[in-house]
């Protein structure tokens, strides 16, 4: 009970905070180790192909092979070093913007030299650190985050 009620505050918080911070324009995610591998829009409409949050896109299924989402996936699972949500990630995804400015690493990771400075995207993966919950994760960023981002900026199609 005080668990749920935990991760519902947590959640409120999150989906409360603005992100002044974020950049006009669409917002991207590269990985691997040179950071060039294409791994979807974090900004885009959930029905964009390439948005993280297109349930049936390559990038927002958790099935997929380049999916944040993937629990057993190389860019989302707890114990990859190229997965944004393992605490030990030497290489996580970087926020790229249209014009290649880098607004840092999608990181768990909380002694990473190069955390995202877009609170938004600070505070996703603070929810994943301590709640260990992808679904619920991509749930309120695919929910409420990325309406609030959206509303922000222009829609991207």
């Amino acid at each position: 009970m005080i668990r749920t009620f935990n991760i519902f505050a947590f959640l409120f918080a999150i989906a409360s905070t603005t992100s002044a911070a974020a950049p006009d324009g669409a917002l991207y995610l590269y990985g691997d180790a040179d950071q060039k591998k294409f791994l979807g829009c974090l900004s885009c409409d959930k029905r964009n192909a390439d948005s993280v949050c297109n349930t049936y896109g390559r990038f927002g299924s958790k099935y997929g092979n380049l999916s944040i989402w993937n629990s057993f996936g190389y860019f989302g699972s707890k114990y990859s070093k190229g997965s944004p949500w393992s605490k030990y990630s030497s290489s996580p995804p970087i926020i790229v913007d249209e014009g290649g400015n880098s607004y840092g690493a999608l990181t768990t990771n909380k002694y990473h030299p190069n955390k995202a400075t877009i609170e938004t995207f600070a505070q996703l993966a603070e929810f994943v650190a301590v709640y260990e919950d992808l679904d619920a994760a991509r749930a309120l960023y695919c929910g409420a985050l990325l309406d609030a981002l959206t509303n922000l900026h222009p829609p991207i199609p």
